[in-house]
């Protein structure tokens, strides 16, 4: 459900200000916001049964259930499908009214402004690694909801892909680490934790110039 959101929300991203819009991003904003722990809790039940410790995943799933369970009665849950269902309508309603003829400009703008975002980051060595990931997050997410519309070519597209994934396993590991502190069970695997978002990390950064390089290079192009 967490990631279905984060698709929704990326699609709109670059029309969010359009009234036939702003209800549903609204929408799906909010079970975004209810879904997150859940989510990281789903992950770190996978992660614990990957690597043999049951007791710890196990533990943990009766919590899980019940999360599933207030999430599904939810009423935020209801007013998203309700929104998505009026939404092909008012969309349909808008371009007849002539509303939408600049759409394909705004979503242009949209993404060059993220990956210029993204190449601001990975330009400074010091940028925030955390919203480095998020930045990579959210380019690539929107150049996957409008791939016709982005610059990128297919390999910057699989090096975005590449370093999200490194720098989000960069993340849970260290999260994970965070989350051994507070609940002692997971610190017999915290050492583990750390050494692979170390790892997670230097992978991570070793991809970055490249994808600086490409990313520079499909936006010059795509002025041309």
């Amino acid at each position: 459900m967490t990631i279905a959101v984060r698709k929704i929300r990326s699609l709109l991203r670059p029309l969010r200000n359009l009234p036939e819009v702003v209800a549903l991003n609204q929408a799906a904003a909010e079970v975004g916001k209810a879904t997150t722990l859940t989510r990281d809790l789903e992950v770190i039940i996978g992660e614990l049964q990957k690597m043999g410790y049951l007791r710890q995943a196990m533990s943990r799933s009766a919590t899980l259930t019940e999360h599933f369970r207030k999430i599904a009665g939810n009423p935020v849950l209801d007013k998203l499908f309700g929104e998505l269902d009026r939404w092909p309508e008012l969309f349909r309603t808008a371009e007849r009214a002539g509303e939408l003829t600049d759409v394909k400009r705004q979503i242009q703008k949209a993404l060059k402004k993220r990956i210029n975002q993204l190449i601001a980051g990975l330009r400074d060595k010091h940028f925030d690694r955390h919203e480095l990931r998020i930045t990579v997050k959210n380019a690539r997410y929107l150049t996957d909801a409008f791939p016709a519309l982005s610059p990128l070519k297919a390999k910057s597209r699989a090096q975005l892909k590449s370093v999200q994934a490194s720098l989000g396993s960069w993340h849970d590991h260290h999260q994970w680490c965070l989350r051994a502190e507070a609940e002692p069970d997971l610190l017999e695997i915290a050492p583990y934790w750390e050494v692979a978002s170390e790892q997670a990390l230097t992978d991570a950064e070793l991809k970055l110039a490249s994808l600086l390089d490409h990313l520079q290079k499909d936006l010059t192009k795509s002025k041309d």
